[in-house]
């Protein structure tokens, strides 16, 4: 019972849930800290919306990331695709340099205002990590067990998803979560191109010199970070256990 109370997981979930809730109802307060400020609380949308929407925005893009990181990970690690592996990682390593803004420049003449450029911008910033530790853990896998499974008369594909992919899923995990962790912080400036995030209060705080604003976002993206990062951790832990 100790160590579940001691579990700060829990307790940041609740306080992000509670800050959502409450985030409306904090005018007094906020006024009293910016007493020249005529509108102390963000109200254009719902708290609770925006981090629907951030969450959304995040996944897809971190998901997609996910596939092309890890598949491009695995390709390049096949014999078939060794002497493609220098390009493919510069390709991500670029994608990664390139800032996230000026990608949101080029796409929205093309693609237009909303949340298509934002996600476009988040899924190629959020490759390098998750094909970087596709490799890491691909490559940690002991050339005896894949001797073993070569043995017992496994395929290539079979050696690929019961052992090799199997072993590597901690440091494979491990890239995602960099991704995902970065691209929450990163995912504030899709309210530049019209994208509803919990970046919008930073974003108008800013431009208007609303510090209250800016405070109440920054908080909350924070937050959800801290949450997000902890469960993968914890999924680390239990794959980490399945392995050994």
């Amino acid at each position: 019972m100790r160590k579940r109370l001691c579990d700060p997981l829990p307790w940041l979930i609740a306080l992000f849930v509670l800050l959502l809730l409450a985030m409306p109802y904090s005018g007094p307060l906020f006024a009293a800290w910016f007493p020249q400020l005529d509108r102390p609380v963000y109200q254009q949308e719902s708290f609770l919306r925006l981090a629907l929407a951030h969450i959304t925005l995040v996944a897809a893009s971190s998901f997609g990331a996910t596939l092309i990181g890890i598949g491009a990970g695995v390709a390049v690690t096949r014999r078939a695709g060794g002497e493609f592996r220098p390009l493919v990682e510069t390709l991500a390593a670029a994608g990664q340099t390139f800032p996230p803004v000026a990608v949101l420049a080029l796409a929205v003449p093309v693609i237009g205002f909303g949340e298509r450029p934002a996600a476009i911008a988040l899924l190629l910033y959020g490759i390098l990590p998750i094909l970087q530790g596709t490799l890491a853990g691909l490559e940690s896998v002991p050339e005896s067990a894949r001797e073993v499974a070569r043995g017992v008369g496994m395929s290539g594909w079979q050696r690929l998803t019961r052992v090799e992919l199997p072993l590597a899923a901690p440091v494979i995990l491990a890239g995602i979560r960099t991704s995902t962790i970065i691209n929450i912080g990163t995912a504030a400036i899709a309210s530049t191109v019209g994208a509803k995030s919990l970046g919008s209060p930073v974003i108008i705080g800013l431009s208007g010199f609303n510090t209250a604003y800016v405070i109440q976002g920054a908080v909350l993206v924070a937050l959800l970070a801290l949450v997000v990062d902890r469960l993968f951790e914890r999924l680390q832990r239990w794959l980490s256990g399945n392995v050994k």
